[in-house]
């Protein structure tokens, strides 16, 4: 019988092609490990912290366990140099640089400490900002501005008789103060929206603070869209003195706006400063009516 040396040859001529073929074809790349997340650009642009992740058009709480952050959170959005773009006024403005996170740092909570490059905005301890790895529409107009002389008197009317409804006194709502009062355009329509955060001190040991949205009808008559009011005294105050409120600690501010469902209508943002961390509020149109879509809260350390 004789045998052929043919098909040995020709297997293994076979199985080196094969190979050769599957060496040359790219290997798969790996799945990125960001998910869409929003985060508050605070301390004038030197801390980030995360407020949510985007999921199908809705906001998402960030879980980072119960007492230590999450390192897989840093690992995957606070590598140093990493940079995402920064928004003020609901557009990109430049951005915030990531120089190192602050995970399992004394009072670092789940924030990074960055180095804000803004184009436009001016960052400082009140004046705050959003940024986002989430994609959004960058052209559609925007503007976040101080509100002119008359429109501040038209909303100061409407302050003063929030206050006096809520039985503030005539002397008190004389002394009008506030951290924050800006118009912001939510709807890419050249009308303002106005966000802002008011207080007084009836006496030494109570402050009186407002937050509130508002806009103007149909007949340009200014009117709160939605406001909250609230008394605030030394047992209210972990420190138990309420002059510790006069910096905006305890007051609810604006960070900025953006429309992260990209409906064409931006939500308003907002921070709420605690002792031992911070509150975040996001605020949507619905119907019609501004209504609170999402709150959160990120801790940072004990008091």
């Amino acid at each position: 019988m004789i045998h052929s040396t043919k098909t040995p040859w020709l297997i293994v001529a076979a199985f080196l092609f094969f190979v050769s073929a599957f060496a040359q074809k790219p290997a798969p790349k790996p799945k990125s490990s960001q998910k869409p997340v929003i985060f508050a650009v605070i301390e004038g642009g030197k801390r980030i912290e995360p407020i949510a992740s985007i999921d199908r058009g809705k906001l998402v709480e960030l879980n980072f366990g119960e007492s230590v952050p999450d390192k897989a959170f840093a690992n995957a959005y606070y590598k140093p140099k990493s940079a995402y773009p920064l928004i003020f006024g609901g557009a990109a403005d430049g951005s915030v640089v990531i120089v190192k996170s602050n995970s399992g740092a004394e009072c670092g909570g789940s924030s990074a400490e960055t180095i804000p490059k803004p184009v436009k905005a001016k960052l400082n301890g009140l004046v705050m900002a959003l940024a986002t790895n989430a994609k959004f529409n960058s052209s559609t107009p925007a503007f976040r501005r101080k509100p002119t002389l008359e429109e501040k008197r038209e909303i100061e009317k409407l302050v003063i008789a929030e206050f006096t409804k809520h039985g503030a006194s005539a002397a008190a709502v004389k002394n009008l103060r506030y951290h924050n009062l800006t118009a912001l355009d939510v709807e890419a329509d050249d009308l303002p929206e106005f966000v802002g955060s008011y207080w007084i001190a009836p006496t030494a040991s109570e402050r009186r603070l407002l937050f509130f949205i508002a806009e103007q009808d149909a007949n340009g008559k200014m009117l709160f869209a939605t406001a909250d009011h609230s008394v605030v005294g030394p047992d209210d105050v972990m420190s138990g003195d309420v002059k510790d409120l006069d910096t905006g600690v305890g007051h609810e501010l604006l960070l900025d706006v953006l429309d992260f469902d990209n409906d064409g209508v931006r939500e308003i943002f907002t921070i709420g400063q605690a002792f031992e961390g911070n509150n975040y509020y996001v605020y949507k149109r619905v119907d019609g009516k501004w209504s609170k879509v999402y709150e959160t809260y990120d801790y940072r350390c004990a008091y």
